[in-house]
């Protein structure tokens, strides 16, 4: 769907109505009911208007996900609206994501920053805490803007920088943050791809994901356990999954999950035990499935028509 409304300030600008409009660019009254209805224009008539008003084609209209969900959380997010679904969603996914992976700060502390951007603790804090928490925030947000791409390799490089960029992993030359790790690594006592096989991995995996006609929600849930065994960086793999899940739940229209630190074994008992019985992880998400239908319902937010 789209919105037309930078159009209609360019109209009430020139003093103009749309039926004059069709008469002086020489476009016929269905294009104008288009616009009424919300409905894409073509090409030819989006370059008529833009250069007639001398104007950017972004500046005419804006789209409007279809995703209830997705068009309250940018709502919210791009109108600095505080206290509703996007504030808390942003606060408790970063919290649940960052203490899994052993951030010492608690839910009130990550609410504070997010709030406040300032932090106070009667004990000592982890400055990584602290930048990756606000990391995560700028995260959500991009996973947000660019929800309804399509997944790919930029984008999943672009999430892990954003979440390790300015810590201190970011001085170990060996590190690469925002870029597919150099040395082995392990998740759970398991080996995972080597350096040397990551691109490929990642490049299949994506292949196989885009050329699926319809996502399900166990599909994405798939691709994260396929995701962390090929653990593409040197740390941060968790969260980069989570938020590649969170962005594709997104796109597909469908309900995102929040894994809750308390729930964190049921959830590496799922990714460790996937391959024998995958209905472990896919439950556990279906539960964090759940912790989102929750707030979305105190929220009042309209739930997406799944497909």
């Amino acid at each position: 769907m789209y919105q037309y409304n930078g159009l209609l300030q360019l109209l009430k600008q020139k003093q103009l109505n749309k039926s004059e409009l069709t008469k002086i660019l020489h476009i016929s009254s269905r294009t104008i009911a288009k616009i009424s209805k919300g409905e894409k224009l073509s090409p030819r008539v989006i370059r008529k208007l833009c250069d007639y008003f001398d104007c950017a084609e972004e500046t005419l209209y804006t789209v409007v996900p279809n995703n209830p969900i997705l068009r309250q959380l940018r709502e919210e997010k791009d109108f600095g609206i505080s206290g509703g679904i996007y504030h808390e969603l942003q606060i408790r996914m970063t919290y649940n994501s960052n203490h899994i992976e052993g951030s010492r700060l608690n839910e009130e502390q990550t609410r504070h920053i997010f709030e406040t951007n300032t932090l106070f603790s009667e004990e000592a804090v982890s400055v990584d805490d602290i930048i990756e928490t606000v990391n995560h925030f700028r995260a959500i947000d991009y996973c947000i803007e660019m929800a309804e791409e399509a997944l790919t390799e930029e984008i999943i490089k672009r999430l892990h920088y954003l979440l390790k960029s300015r810590t201190k992993d970011e001085t170990l030359s060996w590190f690469n943050v925002g870029e597919y790790k150099i040395r082995p690594n392990v998740v759970g006592g398991i080996g995972t791809s080597s350096p040397n096989n990551v691109v490929n991995d990642i490049q299949q995996l994506l292949k196989k994901y885009h050329e699926k006609k319809q996502i399900s929600f166990e599909d994405i849930v798939e691709f994260h356990f396929q995701f962390e065994k090929i653990h593409p960086f040197q740390d941060g793999n968790g969260r980069v999954g989570r938020l590649i899940a969170f962005k594709e739940c997104l796109k597909h229209s469908l309900i995102p999950f929040i894994i809750e630190d308390k729930k964190k074994f049921y959830y590496y008992r799922g990714l460790k035990e996937f391959l024998d019985n995958p209905n472990y992880l896919i439950d556990t998400c279906y539960d964090g499935q759940d912790t989102m239908k929750r707030l979305l319902e105190y929220f009042q937010v309209e739930l997406p028509i799944e497909p």
